[in-house]
């Protein structure tokens, strides 16, 4: 099938288009209808009236932004008018809601009189919270802009000027750090002297480039003092003195290329006429002035970018428009101004310097991102540029005066974004909060791995943990150099070279010496194994918690802990769990990873500990003890496993809700329960799943995270008298991150904090 009939049967398939309205309150009985309509609807519209601010309470207004185009500049397409623009509208309404969460009705104007654009948008501004302007033609797009800015309350911002200019002029500012050039001093070119062109000529003077060193190209060649034909006010205000005419004139001895014109304007020719470290953004769409390869061959020390994502550096608005308009709405922002634009750009920049995550890298092919010539500008699907740039923007609004509401904690707003991300970037805020709030000493016996090192940054950076590395030192340290990773002074410790490691070997000889442990073997496991040395480390106070098994089987990784540091007194053995995070709602499952056929005592044991552990989580626990039986539907040892179970948590912990025998839909399901079983202390919202026996534990969790979609925090280890924890085989960073927070919590708690 060709991409051509690709493209058509994505657009066409069931519902057509790609856009659909959703409801956000229930309509499913005459009540609902009563407040959704007449006569409930006439409450807010009253308030209102009184307040106007009341609209973005009361109505979707300050989440709605609406895409304005009257279709006379699409993409590469041209003036194919404003119904056949209609699905690029559309289709940047899912980037904002995919992004940012933000609400969109495409609005195509089938006129090109600037003046009745700006009269139809002006009367539209009670509907949105923001408009965003798209596709439109220069010069016109610069005054229909201008006009909506002097008589709207709401920002107005189009996107094909000061998209592009903010993402290539973060671009431009880390191709300069690279090239080690400062702008003041390095000539620019532009070439394309329309919305685009001409905004980021702006925005890198705004950034202090100089003007005698730019030159403006269009068509017709060089922008010029002078110059008559195919002027505007627009493109005379960046005319040049120099005496440069054509765009191979100017491009000789430039330092920069700006590029938003047609395919093939920049030849390998003028690439090669360009200074040293030339930096070459060539952002015609669909393609560039010249495509990588092409300059390449040319020279090999040129920093190129373009507006492809088949190529490295790619210039792509969507990382600006839902992010800049999302910090502009939570503020109530009546405009987007120059310092908004310019914080986005800064901050796009910054968080291209900082370490990628494993996420981000998957998502592109699992190869090396880091920062340098092929890594000037964050990828399209990084997570993180939310949680960067929106909160920027914020603070712009507010350091300029035009947030009618401003963010009072700039911290819970950090969170309010991480939540749009998933319950599980909520859940984890959480616990990394309650981390930050005394962070521990966490030690990790896989310290010269990769990803070990990149997560300690983090912990390091944010606050969460202190780090302290088994292995090598050198090999470590030259690890770090080659990650960029700066830890400070972080503690390294080699256990073959340790002064603890005679005491430590000493003390595990005490310990296992009746369990066939002799006095050479506790030396050669404590020198040679990490993970023995790293549990003594815990059990002798000289770390608080441990975390491993990044390279190891399970086993491997609790086997040393269980024989050093041991379980809690009173507990029959320790226990596992998964933390399965959805959309919506959180569900924690145990055993799944230690007991294999637990007694009803130790059901119980799973059930009280995992309570309490969702209660580190802040979730107060509905635990549902599950069997293939209801309440003694069935009669079988199994079962009645699971019953004694259920009453024993009862008995120990009264105050905990709880019930079962249950099967899973049951425990899941309010219907069900209030139809079938209305006497269950359970109402069909259980949020805690204690299985009968591992094997149906560690087949369910496998099964959310794969065809559920839920996201897997863990595996927990519980029970333990010291805190020790257990990393997945292949965690990424992030999962390091979360699960050293983890650790982190429990160290807490159990020094009484």
């Amino acid at each position: 099938m060709s991409k051509r009939q690709d493209a058509l049967d994505y657009h066409s398939m069931g519902r057509k288009g790609k856009i659909e309205v959703v409801s956000t309150k229930p309509c499913a009985t005459s009540r609902d209808l009563a407040l959704a309509y007449s006569p409930g609807v006439a409450e807010p519209c009253l308030e209102i009236e009184k307040n106007p601010n009341d609209a973005y309470k009361y109505t979707a207004k300050g989440n709605l932004v609406a895409v304005v185009s009257n279709g006379t500049a699409v993409l590469g397409l041209g003036d194919i008018g404003a119904l056949a623009g209609k699905p690029v509208m559309e289709g940047k309404g899912i980037l904002f809601k995919r992004f940012a969460d933000i609400d969109v009705f495409d609005i195509e104007l089938d006129t090109k009189n600037s003046d009745e654009i700006i009269r139809t948008v002006k009367i539209l501004e009670p509907t949105f919270g923001g408009i965003n302007l798209e596709d439109i033609k220069g010069p016109e797009c610069f005054y229909i802009e201008e006009e909506l800015k002097k008589i709207m309350n709401i920002p107005v911002f189009h996107d094909d000027q000061h998209g592009t200019a903010i993402i290539a002029n973060a671009g431009l500012i880390n191709a300069l750090e690279i090239a080690g050039k400062k702008i003041d001093q390095v000539k620019i070119v532009v070439n394309g002297a329309g919305a685009a062109g001409i905004a980021c000529a702006n925005m890198a003077l705004v950034l202090g480039a100089d003007p005698k060193k730019m030159i403006v190209c269009d068509t017709k060649g060089v922008i010029y003092k002078g110059r008559v034909e195919g002027m505007n006010e627009y493109k005379s205000r960046l005319a040049t003195e120099l005496p440069a005419r054509t765009l191979d004139d100017a491009m000789v001895g430039a330092d920069v290329f700006f590029g938003v014109s047609s395919k093939g304007a920049l030849t390998q020719a003028m690439v090669k006429s360009m200074a040293q470290d030339p930096i070459v953004f060539a952002m015609a769409n669909p393609d560039p002035e010249i495509t990588p390869p092409e300059a390449q061959a040319m020279r090999d020390d040129v920093i190129i970018g373009t507006g492809r994502s088949d190529y490295n550096n790619q210039v792509n608005n969507v990382l600006c428009f839902p992010f800049l308009f999302r910090g502009a709405l939570d503020t109530h922002a009546s405009a987007i101004n120059d310092e908004m634009k310019m914080a986005a750009c800064l901050a796009l920049a910054k968080l291209a310097k900082m370490d990628v995550p494993d996420s981000v890298r998957l998502a592109y092919g699992n190869v090396e991102i880091k920062f340098g010539r092929d890594y000037l500008i964050p990828k399209p699907f990084d997570p993180r540029v939310l949680l960067h740039v929106a909160p920027a923007v914020a603070k712009a609004a507010m350091d300029s005066g035009v947030a009618r509401r401003p963010i009072e904690d700039m911290n819970k707003y950090l969170e309010s974004l991480e939540a749009l991300q998933g319950r599980a970037k909520e859940i984890m805020r959480v616990l990394i909060n309650k981390a930050k709030a005394s962070p521990k000493r966490v030690v990790f016996p896989e310290g010269e791995e990769e990803k070990i090192l990149r997560a300690a940054q983090i912990l390091v950076d944010e606050g969460i943990a202190i780090p302290i590395l088994l292995g090598d030192e050198s090999e470590i340290r030259t690890k770090m150099h080659e990650l960029g990773v700066d830890l400070g002074n972080v503690q390294i410790i080699d256990p073959s070279k340790s002064e603890k490691t005679a005491f430590y070997s000493e003390e595990l000889f005490k310990l296992r010496q009746r369990k066939g442990v002799t006095q050479s073997e506790a030396r050669r496991l404590v020198r040679r194994n990490r993970n023995y040395y790293g549990s003594m480390m815990v059990q002798h106070g000289d770390a608080d918690t441990l975390l491993s098994g990044l390279n190891s089987h399970y086993p491997d990784t609790i086997r040393p802990a269980l024989e050093v540091i041991g379980k809690q007194e009173g507990l029959s053995r320790v226990h596992g769990l998964y933390m399965m995070v959805f959309k919506k709602d959180v569900v924690f499952c145990a055993d799944t990873t230690v007991t294999i056929e637990p007694t009803a005592e130790e059901l119980a044991e799973t059930a009280i500990l995992t309570a309490k552990k969702a209660r580190h989580f802040d979730v107060e626990p509905r635990i549902a003890m599950l069997s293939f039986s209801n309440f003694g539907s069935a009669e079988h040892p199994l079962t009645l496993k699971v019953k004694r179970a259920t009453a024993l948590v009862k008995q120990w912990a009264p105050d905990l809700v709880v019930d079962g025998e249950m099967q899973a839909n049951v425990a899941l399901d309010p219907e069900i329960t209030a139809r079938q079983f209305p006497f269950s202390q359970l109402k069909g919202d259980a949020n805690v799943l204690i299985f009968p026996d591992l094997q149906s534990g560690n087949i369910s969790y496998k099964l959310l995270n794969k065809l559920g979609g839920a996201e897997q925090v863990g595996p927990i280890l519980m029970g333990m008298k010291k805190p020790v924890h257990v990393l997945q085989r292949g965690d990424s960073v992030a999962e390091i991150v979360n699960m050293a927070a983890v650790a982190v919590v429990d160290a807490q708690e159990m020094s009484g904090e």
